[in-house]
């Protein structure tokens, strides 16, 4: 069952987590050009729009990476691993990140709004939220101080 578990997890991490961070870090070059554009440039706007709804659909379906998460750590009884923790942490961090700071944004600039600085703004908060979901990653798979044998 742990093996089923965690083949879930890292399964729905890529397919989940792998699109909401491509799209959101194609999205702030695309706001520029957006921005940069005329106002009729429909592209650069259908644009903005294709790429925050990948965000927000995709970070709807990457609920399922935690909860399998917590069910594999609960099989393999390490939930209270400080590594764990950490990435628990940090994986909540992330989830705050992109929903209080990169998707409003997406959404300003989706409605019409935005402006240069904002696009500065969201590339760093883009740039935090794969920062975060990278240091998961690593430590997942070093796991210090872990006795699962990794």
């Amino acid at each position: 069952m742990t093996k089923f578990l965690l083949a879930v997890h890292v399964i729905a991490a890529v397919l989940a987590v792998g699109p909401v961070a491509v799209a959101a870090s194609m999205f702030p070059p695309a706001a520029r050009r957006a921005l940069a554009s005329d106002d009729g440039d429909t592209d650069a706007a259908g644009t903005l729009r294709l790429l925050h709804r990948i965000c927000r659909v995709y970070a709807v379906a990457g609920v399922v990476v935690p909860v399998f998460g917590f069910a594999t750590a609960s099989e393999m009884g390490v939930l209270g691993s400080a590594w764990l923790v950490t990435s628990i942490a940090l994986t909540a961090l992330a989830a705050l990140v992109l929903a209080a700071l990169v998707l409003p944004v997406q959404g300003t600039f989706v409605e019409g709004g935005g402006t240069a600085a904002l696009t500065a703004r969201l590339a760093m908060a883009t740039g935090l939220f794969n920062l975060l979901w990278a240091a998961v990653t690593v430590l997942m798979i070093v796991r210090p101080g872990s006795t699962t044998g990794a």
